[in-house]
């Protein structure tokens, strides 16, 4: 473990970042990090909840996933995809809305249903999945609202924002990849949504060959560069990693950052890989 943690200490240092990360062969539970239990900023990895509360509920039979929300014009979260971005009246099934959430990061689609849902819920859910340190405390629009009136300090400390751990954020992936924990067909929906995110430049960036399924969830916040994912081989292994980075200024655009999440991710995952 001390030379993997050197490595990826090393490729965060070159990228000029300060990184978080965790990794776990779902199978095995074989893992390693790097402070993989201090506490981060989620950013829209906190995503990731919203959709496990979702199909918790739906698996219970509280919901259907072909429910219709109704999304009028005029005001919207902020943000730069999907409903936040649109114009008109939507209306969509929930499941739906769940895509948009996660395949383009769509704030507005997650404040609905964050709405919906209940935020205390979601975070009764995670602590009964052995979460304690995943809390959500703000939608999207009550962390932009926070930036207005306290400026960008207000969102970026890991104890009073929405946050996880590393290591906690892989045993929720590695929970729903087993279905530990939570039903098999809320599982399902999970996987199924998680893998059809968009952007390749981050976590996929470290796994180019076509044989290799990445399902993901980013999360990008002024300092902050995340995300967060499982990937699997051919051969049936699967491995999942969660990437936290805080970047020393917050320009949106940094390639060498997201490029060192995919780098990161690869060093554990064939870390993990070769060790018996």
């Amino acid at each position: 473990m001390g030379d993997v943690e050197g490595e990826l200490r090393e490729a965060f240092a070159a990228a000029g970042v300060t990184g978080f990360l965790h990794a776990v062969d779902v199978s095995s539970g074989a893992d390693l990090g790097v402070d993989a239990d201090a506490p981060v900023v989620t950013a829209s990895v906190f995503k990731i909840p919203v959709l496990v509360e979702l199909c918790r509920q739906v698996a219970a039979g509280e919901r259907s996933p072909s429910d219709r929300v109704r999304i009028p014009a005029g005001s919207r979260t902020l943000g730069p995809t999907g409903l936040s971005v649109m114009l008109d009246d939507a209306d969509l099934s929930l499941r739906d809305v769940a895509y948009l959430m996660m395949s383009v990061s769509d704030n507005h689609a997650t404040d609905t249903l964050m709405a919906l849902l209940g935020r205390e819920r979601i975070n009764a859910g995670m602590a009964a999945l052995g979460l304690p340190g995943t809390v959500l405390e703000e939608d999207c629009a009550g962390l932009f609202a926070i930036i207005d009136a306290h400026g960008l300090a207000g969102v970026l400390d890991p104890l009073t924002t929405n946050r996880s751990t590393p290591r906690e954020t892989t045993t929720l992936l590695r929970r729903v990849w087993t279905a530990d924990g939570l039903a098999p067909a809320a599982c399902d929906e999970i996987r199924r949504i998680m893998a059809l995110q968009v952007w390749p430049h981050r976590l996929t960036s470290g796994f180019p060959d076509d044989d290799v399924r990445v399902s993901g969830k980013t999360g990008t916040l002024s300092h902050v560069r995340n995300e967060v994912g499982v990937v699997e081989y051919s051969d049936g292994g699967a491995y999942a990693v969660a990437v936290f980075l805080r970047l020393p200024g917050s320009e949106f655009r940094n390639p060498e950052a997201d490029a060192v999440i995919g780098t990161a991710a690869r060093i554990a995952v064939e870390h993990l890989r070769a060790t018996p």
